[in-house]
């Protein structure tokens, strides 16, 4: 590496050249900080997840429509269910009826997960194989 000292002549010599050296160093650093970062930002558990097919649903006359309000309650087909045990024995009488009728949920917005989620676990627990939740499209502006 060299240094211009500038030796002899007059002060007033103006200097052209620039000095990169702490350009080239900030670089480095931010080099190997990136080179250090993204492998650790890319290891991620492998999963497949699901595609969504974004078909309406066909609503039958013996599906089970299971609306949970925004404070918690849950609906039978506009029916107030009362407690865990009652919507687990009607459940499950519809549980054995083959074919099984598809069990949709309509949850409020609003609504706790846990609410759903517990409808969702009383579902498994009677033994629906399979569960829908209703949606409403999303608004265009």
């Amino acid at each position: 590496m060299g240094m211009n000292v500038g030796g002899g002549g007059g002060d007033d010599e103006v200097v052209s050249a620039i000095n990169t050296t702490p350009l080239v160093d900030v670089m480095l650093v931010l080099l190997i900080i990136f080179l250090i970062t993204i492998p650790v930002a890319t290891h991620t558990v492998k999963v497949k997840l699901p595609v969504d097919a974004n078909q309406p649903t066909q609503t039958k006359p013996n599906n089970v429509v299971l609306a949970v309000t925004a404070n918690g309650q849950t609906f039978w087909n506009e029916v107030l269910v009362k407690n865990h045990d009652e919507l687990l024995n009607r459940l499950e009488k519809v549980a054995v009826q083959k074919p099984q009728p598809q069990v949709q949920i309509r949850g409020d917005g609003a609504a706790k997960y846990l609410a759903i989620g517990q409808v969702v676990a009383t579902c498994q627990e009677a033994g629906i194989a399979h569960v829908d939740f209703i949606t409403e499209q999303p608004h265009s502006n």
